[in-house]
């Protein structure tokens, strides 16, 4: 290979750590001469792929973006008037800078561990805070997907909240004709499997009875009619009901409230407060209820508390009560927030506050009312008399109208009924007089009446609104109203990312949940215009940049996985795994065996693999493991045989949750096709298999793949997650679709071969489909980009290279920490697959340590505790990914051959049981720095208790969280400026 050919490889070693050199010196830790010694000990030859993926060859960054600048070019920016939910909007460019675009702020876990999380949970607070204030409401989660998942969250919740036992006395769910189409289809999606039973119709004429759980209305509606509910919610509650109202936080600066107005719950998307288009995604949704409601409210909640020094602190609320704990008796499976997009969100309304928030929303609609008095100057039928932004409309030549928008590149809605809406936003009325002359051309070109427009801001519609102006103030806490210059902002955004650990600070080693490089290159692209301002409606026409990259990365994940078709539809992991359940379940219905319902899970699976299951309208059975953590297959036959007339799936992780390439997996499919069930692969270990192996070649019929874990999307401190699921040709035709996807005019999400097909094809495979699971047809469509970049720049050696790496190094930390401390459940030669499990029981029982004390000791260190006590309690599971280097993977073992020392001398009464410094860390700042000093152990040994991390020391922000105490006083939103007052000292 000459110089010029070593280009195309170099990316592969930016993205893997270990260098020529380490890698020899690892291996040989490991006792291993060669990484193909260890694979093959490692990876069971039945299993193995006998040929290449046939994955392109890799490019390097500066050829890869160059070639991308092409494809993106292939997509048209239009105007979009389309609204439906996804809006334009204007970035703050101190938030796209140094939130958006800031590792600091991307890169960063999950904030399960709270004392190195507290920047986070306090922008997740503000979010909660904004719409709690926004929508009336008194408590708010801390986001959820989009839009029409948190209705059918919503749905969901108010069902089982309604129908205590196994009878359902109430199975009704009135759905207003109005709301979001897409909204309508994902409700469909989500109630069928449960027993829902949905009505349409129009909610002034709807006759409710005690059948009726409860009713959804949207508000602006889909035609942009801003409706008084108020009697129609009078009617539902008469009833017993519940009433979910849709919403727009924007609108809601000017609107009264939904809490105002009577409803239960409120649902939206918070996406057009500064937060890109991007085809669809990633947008966090808002779900804010009544205090009634907090033990059934789905996703994550930040709650106050206080920490060991009583101080204020905040952290995950409620945590005992998320979903995916309660297993098969779930009512979500949710578990992924949209953090860093809920951050942005949160982050616009701290900088514009409330006074800004209400100018832009006057100028919408100032700019809303204008176009309408023009129309109906100009003869044109305005349908809605009240609206905020959006205005439907009729004429009588619609096709001409069509010809005039693409000519003067315009998008409308247009609904089936004929009439067209025109939405306007920020990005439009920051350029009134641009939008001005585009509206006046197409007007004038199709229905050759001209309009101007006239502004009168006292000419305000919404005061003939019958009362329902907001009058209630919002956003009174300081936060929303000091941060508004831009040095303000930027020093706020700041201090928060400074008390967060990110994978900018160091590794985080998070077993199962994959936090590995995300790789500048990969995430630069998002920000493009050409990708970033796209609306998920727009016609395919306009679209080809997008579908080019999705059409190929379904390619690439279907040839990574041996199957044979993909959707990109899911975003998040766990409801991927609830679309590939769908797809099994779509498919025995298909053969006329419905009544399939049995789902086998394996006792170590992922909680949110039985959540999932029950959501999808099937019953669990458990599987046993054995003592070295694989299934048990004896009981796995056993209970195959005994549910085969109703089996309809195992589901299964590999390598499994216990870190180990089951050697079985084969038989173990076998033994559910035998008895007439299908094979769904949780695709969470995927980082272990690809390129060596496959769910298809072991055997699987579907999996999904965590593209925020395997595939470099960034995890955002909580989300955005992205779930696509691979499927075999059984399966492909039950792949989601969508009623924004036109199967004559762009490509749908089944295959690009139905591009192929006749129409009468086309239509058989779109009636086979199952309903769409997401609210746009690709979900988080901008950040499929970066797995794109992923696969293309390392391409079909690096991908693979990648997993070997990722194997070695969980083994070559293995090899050093197994001196030290017992290691649980290895493959037949004695080595672990991607990630292993460091057993701390023993040490409760010797010195009264538990996994939490090391958990929080490993902050004093500057790392972030690996996945605690899960799948075994009492231990932590590591995953050190294939990106980090032998200099912090041998940091890391030495933080944890240091604490395991900690432990020795406790056990050996050199250091006393309570006071010591496992049990008070993590060790602040201010402690370490007061006056008093009151401990057995000094304060260099608290706070620098090895030589690198004086070089480069994170501080905690917080002393050790008090969990109890929040839960008991469970306040979620930001509490007034008094409680951050100190307390008067007494004299």
């Amino acid at each position: 290979m000459n110089l010029f050919e070593q280009q195309q490889y170099e990316f592969a070693g930016r993205h893997i750590g270990p260098n020529e050199q380490d890698t020899k010196s690892m291996l040989k830790t490991i006792g291993v001469e060669t990484m193909d010694e260890l694979i093959n000990k490692t990876v069971p030859a039945s299993i193995r792929l006998k040929k290449p993926l046939k994955l392109p060859v890799a490019q390097t960054e500066f050829e890869y973006l160059d070639e991308l600048k092409k494809i993106a070019a292939k997509n048209k920016v239009y105007k979009t008037y389309i609204g439906q939910g996804y809006y334009n909007t204007i970035t703050p460019s101190v938030i796209l800078r140094n939130v958006f675009e800031n590792p600091g702020w991307y890169t960063q876990y999950t904030p399960y561990q709270a004392e190195i999380s507290q920047g986070r949970l306090e922008s997740l607070l503000n979010f909660q805070t904004m719409v709690c204030d926004l929508t009336g409401l008194e408590l708010a989660n801390a986001s959820l997907l989009d839009e029409a998942t948190a209705a059918a969250e919503a749905m969901a919740m108010l069902f089982h909240h309604k129908n205590k036992t196994d009878v359902i006395s109430s199975p009704k769910f009135f759905v207003d004709t109005n709301i979001f189409a897409q909204t309508r289809e994902v409700l469909l999606t989500r109630a069928t499997p449960i027993g829902i039973e949905l009505v349409h119709g129009d909610y002034k004429t709807a006759s409710l009875d005690e059948s009726y759980f409860g009713a959804i209305v949207q508000y602006p509606n889909s035609i942009g009619s801003v409706e008084d509910h108020r009697d129609f919610i009078n009617k539902v509650h008469a009833v017993n009901g519940y009433l979910v109202m849709a919403t727009d936080l924007l609108a809601l600066t000017l609107l009264s409230p939904p809490g105002e107005l009577g409803a239960d719950v409120a649902v939206g998307s918070a996406q057009r407060f500064g937060v890109p288009l991007g085809y669809g995604g990633p947008h966090a949704a808002f779900f804010a209820t009544k205090d009634e409601f907090k033990r059934g409210i789905p996703g994550r909640i930040i709650g106050v508390s206080i920490d060991a020094q009583n101080n204020r602190a905040l952290r995950m609320a409620l945590q005992t009560r998320e979903q995916h704990i309660k297993r098969e008796k779930a009512t979500s499976n949710i578990c992924t927030a949209q953090a860093l997009l809920a951050n942005m969100a949160a982050m616009y309304a701290v900088y514009h506050g409330p006074d800004g928030l209400k100018k832009i929303a006057q100028r919408i609609h100032i700019l809303t009312a204008a176009v309408a008095k023009a129309l109906e100057a100009a003869g044109i039928k305005v349908l809605n008399k009240h609206f905020f932004d959006t205005i439907s409309f009729e004429v009588a030549d619609i096709n001409a109208f069509k010809i005039a928008a693409d000519k003067n590149k315009a998008n409308f809605h247009y609904h089936v009924n004929g009439s067209i809406s025109l939405s306007l936003d920020e990005v439009a009325s920051n350029y009134i007089g641009e939008t001005e002359k585009n509206l006046s051309a197409i007007f004038k070109e199709a229905t050759s009446n001209s309009i101007s427009l006239s502004f009168d801001e006292a000419d305000a519609l919404f005061g003939k609104l019958n009362g329902l102006q907001r009058t209630s103030s919002y956003l009174t806490h300081p936060v929303f109203n000091t941060h508004h210059s831009e040095s303000q902002m930027m020093r706020y955004i700041k201090s928060l990312e400074n008390k967060d650990l990110s994978l900018n600070t160091s590794m985080i080693s998070l077993g199962s949940c994959t936090m590995k490089l995300n790789a500048a290159t990969e995430l630069i692209p998002v920000s493009w215009p050409e990708f970033s301002i796209i609306h998920p409606f727009a016609p395919a026409s306009q679209t080809k940049g997008y579908q080019f990259i999705i059409t190929k990365l379904e390619e690439y994940l279907s040839k990574i996985t041996g199957f044979n078709a993909c959707s990109l539809q899911p975003n998040s992991g766990a409801q991927g795994e609830y679309t590939g359940l769908l797809t099994i379940r779509a498919y025995h219905a298909a053969r006329n065996e419905s009544h399939r319902n049995i789902v086998l899970i394996p006792i170590s699976a992922h909680g949110t693999n039985p959540a999932s299951a029950i959501m999808a309208g099937m019953k669990v059975v458990v599987v046993k493991s054995t003592e070295e953590g694989l299934v048990d297959i004896k009981d796995l036959k056993e209970k195959a045989e005994e549910h085969k007339n109703n089996l309809a799936a195992l589901m299964i992780t590999y390598p499994s949750t216990y870190g180990v390439f089951e050697e079985g997996i084969k038989k173990i499919c076998k033994t559910i096709h035998d008895n007439g069930g299908l094979v769904y692969m949780d695709g969470a270990n995927m980082n272990a298999q690809v390129g060596l192996t496959s769910p298809g070649m072991i055997g699987a019929d579907v999996c999904h793949l965590n593209l925020h874990k395997t595939f470099a999307i960034p995890h955002g401190g909580g989300g955005p997650g992205v779930g696509p699921i691979c499927v075999n040709n059984k399966l492909k035709p039950y792949l989601p679709g969508h009623n924004a996807l036109s199967v004559v005019e762009g490509k749908s999400s089944v295959s690009s071969e139905v591009e192929k097909q006749s129409e009468v094809e086309k239509q058989s495979e779109v009636e086979k489909r199952i309903p769409a699971v997401s609210a746009a047809p690709y979900g988080s469509a901008s950040i499929l980009l970066i797995s794109y970049a992923y696969i293309k720049m390392l391409g079909e050696e690096g991908v693979k290279r990648s997993t070997e790496y990722a194997i070695m190094n969980a083994n070559y930390m293995k090899a050093k920490l197994e001196k030290y401390y017992k290691i649980l459940y290895t493959g037949t030669n004695g080595y672990c697959a991607h990630e292993f499990i460091v057993d701390l029981r023993p040490f409760k029982i010797t010195a009264g340590i538990e996994a939490e004390d090391v958990a929080k000791r490993l902050m004093d260190y500057g790392f972030h505790a690996p996945t605690m006590s899960f799948p075994v309690p009492g231990t932590i599971m590591i995953e050190p990914t294939e990106s980090e280097d032998k200099g912090e993977l041998d940091r890391f073992c030495e933080a944890l051959i240091s604490i395991y020392h900690e432990i020795k001398a406790v056990e050996e009464g050199k250091a006393d049981k309570t006071d010591n410094a496992l049990k008070n860390s993590p060790h602040t700042q201010q402690v370490v720095c007061s006056d008093e000093w009151n401990h057995a152990y000094s304060r260099q040994d608290a706070a620098f208790p090895l030589a690198y991390v004086m070089k480069n020391k994170f501080w905690p922000s917080i002393a050790r969280i008090n969990n109890t105490f929040g839960d008991r006083n469970l306040v979620c939103t930001c509490e007034p400026i008094e409680s951050y007052m100190e307390e008067p000292v007494s004299n």
